[in-house]
């Protein structure tokens, strides 16, 4: 993995929040918030396929797999 150091001026109140929900510090607060954001991109890419893909498997087997 390959890490870049960069400057990013924030607000002090939206930082503080965010850390409180992260009870960690500045760095992996601002990495969960990245990581979050690329997931809901994946995501939303991923909602335009809903009801376009057929799946081989029918729900009642797969529920029966257990």
């Amino acid at each position: 993995m390959k890490a870049r150091k960069i400057t990013a001026l924030l607000s002090d109140e939206l930082l503080q929040r965010a850390q409180r929900v992260t009870g960690k510090g500045i760095a992996p607060t601002i990495r969960r918030g990245l990581e979050l954001l690329a997931a809901s991109g994946a995501y939303a890419t991923a909602r335009t396929f809903r009801g376009k893909v057929r799946f081989s498997v029918r729900l009642g087997t797969l529920r029966q797999d257990r």
